[in-house]
């Protein structure tokens, strides 16, 4: 388990439907602020038979690019069958790396679209996914296999985590460009039609989009869903593999009683310097703990 997240790290700023996706996965994790039930992403068809986004009449995309590139030194990955991987052997196509957990609501609505990337681009681009799971490897083999993933996955490792730093979040993806550089990095969910123009854009296909270019593009809209690894001044390290998702839910569920009107995981980010939340985030840890 890695330790609690310097709150400096945090700098998400989720709205207040960010429960959105609670309902789909039986453990669900952290969430940042309580809602309705919404639709969790578009469906496999809005990438697959949802027409030409090139030709699209709906309203242009607006994919934000860095305005400068990140370099990265080469890696090598072992997917799940223990195939090797060479991140040299990219050069030309543009790459997604979606780091991901099973536990993650968001990253399995999301899995069904990057399936549907990968295959209607196959021969342009890439996805890589990046299990941050800690229990056994058999776990996210099955997973894999039920949701048909099409694209490699590998389990997370320190070069994998020394390539892409700050992965405070899940999910969180990374799109390199066609010469291996991080174009974009974007936190929580993905949305199809604005993943699928970043992916042109980036593979150098004509797509209904403008560019914009700004220094850093990871900041997570209002309709945005994240999925926190880790809470400031909550010890998380003795919670099994099988407990930590309705640990994190309890802990995203259940509101705090100082009067900020947030839960207690978002008040732990929010103010750590709140004395209210913390035991009320171990009373809820043990109880959880102690649930047969």
């Amino acid at each position: 388990m890695k330790h609690a997240i310097n709150t400096a790290r945090i700098f998400l700023m989720i709205g207040n439907r960010a429960l959105a996706f609670a309902g789909l996965v039986a453990v669900a994790s952290i969430t940042v602020r309580c809602g309705p039930a919404q639709p969790v992403n578009a469906p496999v068809s809005s990438i697959v038979d949802g027409g030409d986004i090139t030709k699209d009449a709906g309203e242009r995309v607006t994919v934000e690019l860095l305005k400068e590139p990140t370099r990265i030194d080469p890696f090598t990955l072992t997917d799940l069958d223990g195939k090797g991987l060479s991140s040299t052997d990219w050069k030309g196509k543009m790459v997604l790396v979606n780091f991901w957990a099973t536990w993650c609501g968001p990253c399995r609505a999301e899995i069904p679209d990057l399936v549907a990337l990968q295959t209607k681009y196959r021969d342009r681009l890439i996805v890589i996914g990046i299990s941050e799971d800690e229990g056994p490897i058999d776990k996210v083999r099955e997973f894999a296999s039920q949701y048909k993933v099409n694209y490699p996955i590998v389990m997370t490792t320190p070069e994998i985590e020394d390539r892409f730093p700050g992965v405070a979040a899940l999910p969180t993806t990374f799109f390199l460009d066609t010469e291996g550089r991080i174009a974009q990095r974007h936190i929580g969910i993905l949305h199809a039609r604005e993943t699928e123009a970043t992916a042109r854009v980036l593979a150098g296909l004509e797509a209904n989009a403008d560019v914009k270019r700004i220094d850093d593009p990871s900041r997570m809209n209002d309709d945005d869903v994240s999925q926190i690894k880790d809470i400031p001044g909550v010890d998380l390290s003795q919670v099994p593999e099988g407990k930590r998702g309705e640990v994190l839910n309890a802990l995203n569920s259940e509101s705090c009683t100082c009067g900020c009107g947030l839960s207690v995981a978002k008040c732990r980010i929010d103010d750590p310097s709140c004395t209210i939340s913390p035991p009320l985030a171990k009373t809820i840890v043990e109880r959880v703990l102690a649930a047969k």
